[in-house]
């Protein structure tokens, strides 16, 4: 997997290759006894998977390897592999003009985003997406055209093995490949590790498994182990039947962590459209881009040294700073005294300041240490002055940890893209509808609409947070002072949602305990799964 964290050249090339146990197992599953097939490896670096036909004496008709570095080219040419050739090129090329077609795809494409494509792989990358008839984006990565692509080649019947980012499962650029993926072939196999691949880039990676056979069956599953080393004790011969139903209408694929009785509950939820989304009640939109925080938000000493109480606003700008599930002018307040960045500045233009020589002389300091030439900054007609500058009635945090907040901003501060501006529609009342989030059904579809990073942390956008189930009840209102109060005393979520199901799912709408059970369960292991990764 190839990373990119900046544009040099040593970053573009990447250097996080296969580790060899999963190209072991990879092959083990795809051979599985099999000697004549065609095989090909899109993107073959320094050769691991060459090494490993190689070591294990599988037999085949041919090994096409396509490397875009000359330097890794020449590694896989150097192993030797018997009736194989490694061919100096970007596969997306290659693709496009090759008549081959091949019984096995396997490796670990490129990790890398599609403005690093250069002007050619970009209109090859777009003519793979119009060959399949998908809709290609620019916020694509390379690893989704090298999967598309590599289905593209395969022979009737045939089989793709590849390392891929977790995100497959969850981001929304990905959803055109996962929708492509469940139509394309009759099994699905996803392998997922408990412990990081790669924890030096806290990137949690997946194995992919599809085979295509011309059946009327769609079917997944998904076995998580604990690491790596746990490949080598599992028997392939479970992959061969998955036994979970595809379901078509879901857009993520963090469903199939579940259970089949689990993923039938969920569906039938969905289906039946019987619990409204947040959405319905709100809408949601990111935090204030400031452009610079360090810059424009502040602590009270530095209001305090450079005059600048008349431009300086109430902010809350990190989930640390919010205790509750109403932030509160008292809150507010005890975070300023604590001088936490607890005030937004929010400068007028030039010509308007004035008399106000510290605000002049602060505004000079920000052009000394070049705030102004930050990209949001420089693209303002006035680099000082922050846009989109409202206030929300609720606030919802972006990245989570144990849970994600929903929080009435009581206090109405501003906040920067830390967190989302919730703002309730007409007739909704904000009470009831903070309170009505919690409860086991809205956290466990705040796991599944969300993503998680390495750390174990959750993190949720706009639409996402719209997309959260949530049983509204007016009534439940009643409930919020508890919530809150349990909050404040730092209490186990556990505990709070064994009072709240019972009358936000129960009372208000009717579940069953069966049911509450299920919704429980549900987010008690998609939570547990992605904070395990935060665990060292």
């Amino acid at each position: 997997m190839q990373l990119i964290k900046n544009t040099s050249s040593e970053k573009l090339r990447g250097g996080f290759y296969t580790p060899n146990p999963i190209a072991a197992f990879i092959l083990k599953w795809a051979f599985n006894g099999n000697k004549k097939m065609d095989v090909l490896e899109p993107s073959c670096g320094d050769g691991v998977f060459l090494e490993e036909i190689q070591n294990g004496c599988y037999g085949y008709n041919s090994v096409t390897a396509i490397e875009y570095e000359k330097v890794e080219a020449e590694k896989s040419r150097d192993i030797g592999l018997a009736n194989s050739e490694v061919i100096h090129s970007d596969f997306h090329e290659f693709c496009i003009n090759t008549k081959q077609r091949f019984d096995l795809i396997l490796g670990n494409p490129p990790y890398i985003r599609y403005q690093y494509f250069n002007k050619e792989q970009q209109k090859f990358a777009a003519d793979i997406f119009k060959k399949a008839n998908l809709k290609y984006s620019k916020l694509t990565n390379a690893w989704v055209s090298f999967v598309v692509g590599s289905s593209l080649l395969l022979k009737n019947n045939g089989k793709i093995g590849f390392v891929l980012p977790a995100e497959i499962l969850q981001v929304s650029y990905a959803q055109t490949l996962r929708e492509f993926l469940l139509h394309f072939y009759n099994k699905i196999n996803i392998v997922s590790f408990e412990k990081l691949v790669f924890p030096e880039i806290q990137q949690e990676v997946i194995i992919l498994l599809c085979e295509k056979n011309n059946s009327r069956t769609h079917l997944m599953e998904h076995l998580e182990l604990r690491d790596i080393e746990e490949l080598q004790k599992l028997d392939v011969t479970r992959l061969k039947s998955p036994k979970k139903k595809i379901d078509f209408k879901s857009n993520k694929w963090t469903f199939y962590f579940l259970d089949q009785k689990e993923i039938d509950f969920l569906e039938r939820l969905q289906e039946s459209q019987s619990i409204p989304k947040i959405g319905d009640y709100a809408k949601v939109e990111v935090g204030i881009t400031t452009g610079s925080n360090p810059f424009f938000t502040v602590p009270l000493s530095t209001v305090k040294f450079y005059d600048l109480d008349k431009y300086a606003k109430p902010l809350v700008g990190r989930s640390v700073q919010v205790p509750s599930a109403i932030f509160t002018n008292d809150d507010w307040k005890k975070n300023r005294a604590e001088e936490a960045r607890t005030h937004l500045l929010t400068f007028p233009q030039m010509a308007d300041l004035n008399g106000s020589v510290g605000a002049r002389d602060y505004i000079a300091w920000g052009v000394e240490q070049k705030i102004h030439e930050g990209y949001k900054c420089s693209i303002r007609d006035e680099w000082q002055i922050v846009p989109s500058l409202r206030v929300s009635d609720a606030l919802f945090i972006r990245r989570n940890n144990l849970y994600p907040k929903l929080i009435i901003n009581e206090a109405k501060a501003y906040t920067t893209d830390t967190m989302h501006r919730v703002t309730v529609k007409p007739k909704t009342e904000l009470k009831a509808f903070t309170a009505s989030y919690y409860n086991s059904l809205s956290l466990a579809f705040s796991e599944i609409c969300g993503r998680s990073h390495g750390g174990g942390v959750l993190e949720l956008m706009p639409n996402e947070v719209e997309e959260i189930m949530l049983p509204y009840n007016a009534n439940n209102a009643e409930l919020l002072p508890l919530i809150d109060s349990m909050i404040r005393q730092r209490k186990d979520i556990k505990e709070i949602l064994n009072f709240t199901n019972h009358q936000i799912l129960k009372l208000n709408f009717g579940f069953s305990d069966a049911d509450i059970q299920l919704a429980d369960n549900i987010w008690r292991k998609l939570s547990s799964r992605r904070l395990n990764r935060g665990k060292a």
